[in-house]
């Protein structure tokens, strides 16, 4: 298993912290709890319908008529490198670790490539694989310039998967609404945006023949029916996703702001967290450890990703650790 943000319990273990006092800023998933929708009791005792409505206010947040709602992209991710021949991917990286585990799993050649150089070698892969904005840095590339990788690759059977599991802040640079077209696939996470990572629900955009094959592949059932209805309620709740958004894309200015006034200005990031690459990485992660504040720690390049805070008191939290770690550094 490949290392996430989340692992709450271990680092509670490893630093003898317990698991209530710590401010978890490692996930990059939206901090602030959603009113959950009641939830009817045929949802619990009956196996999950399609025609609940949860596919159709997803088309309408998301823009395309063609989508698979999926166990969370997770799912896809390891799903859809079976659906290909072997072939030759290229990854955009630094990225989500468990894209290029997954086509490696399967027997693919990956190249790992670079946003500055990737037009140069676009015609030296059958499918080029983007995290858009990317995880960790928090690059985002413009639907032209996707679109027109998109093309080249699709003139000769070949695809353009984006994941899209951080874009819900910014929908405009989104290419959901261009899907669905032969060998465009976006991927959508449900977790993030909305806060809820544990309801494992992501959809695919794609074109029908293969949201079929990727169905019948799947199997029945794959979303629980709890979580249809909780999801159909919160994709349907248009005031609530524009304050999510309002808040998150202020918070995200604010953490910003924050490493940046306390000596340690981010190399990159989103809405839902900030990027810092830097040599001393690991003993800043381990130093707020100490302090009860979880971060993501990388090791290609060195670096920390942080989350947002939750309310008032982590956020003073965090400061008052950053501004003891530049004030005790030798």
């Amino acid at each position: 298993m490949l290392e996430h943000g989340g692992r709450l319990r271990v680092a509670a273990q490893r630093y003898g912290i317990a698991e209530g006092d710590w401010l978890d800023l490692s996930t990059g998933i939206a901090p602030y709890s959603w009113p959950l929708p009641s939830v009817p009791i045929s949802a619990w005792a009956r196996l999950p319908e399609l025609d609940d409505g949860l596919e159709e206010a997803a088309r309408q947040y998301y823009g395309t008529d063609q989508l698979l709602a999926v166990a969370g992209s997770q799912a896809a991710i390891q799903a859809l490198p079976r659906l290909r021949e072997r072939c030759r991917v290229g990854v955009l990286s630094p990225c989500y670790a468990e894209h290029s585990a997954a086509w490696r799993r399967e027997g693919h050649e990956l190249v790992e490539i670079d946003a500055d150089t990737a037009e140069r070698e676009l015609d030296r892969f059958d499918v080029v694989l983007v995290v858009n904005p990317t995880n960790p840095t928090g690059l985002l590339l413009s639907p032209e310039r996707l679109l027109a990788w998109h093309a080249r690759l699709a003139q000769r059977g070949g695809w353009l998967l984006v994941d899209e599991a951080f874009i819900d802040c910014t929908p405009e640079q989104s290419l959901a609404g261009h899907c669905p077209r032969p060998g465009l696939l976006v991927l959508r996470s449900f977790g993030k945006f909305f806060g809820m990572a544990g309801i494992r629900l992501g959809f695919v955009l794609a074109e029908p023949r293969l949201l079929d094959t990727l169905n019948e592949w799947l199997g029945p059932w794959t979303i629980s029916g709890p979580a249809r209805a909780v999801a159909k309620a919160i994709l349907l709740d248009q005031p609530g996703r524009a304050l999510q958004r309002q808040r998150l894309l202020q918070d995200g200015q604010r953490l910003e702001g924050l490493l940046r006034d306390c000596g340690l200005p981010p190399t990159g990031g989103s809405a839902l967290f900030q990027w810092l690459a830097r040599n001393d990485a690991p003993i800043l992660h381990d130093f707020l450890a100490r302090r009860g504040i979880l971060t993501r720690l990388f090791e290609h390049p060195a670096s920390l990703r942080l989350g947002l805070p939750p309310d008032a008191t982590s956020w003073a939290r965090l400061q008052r650790a950053l501004t003891e770690y530049i004030r005790e550094r030798p």
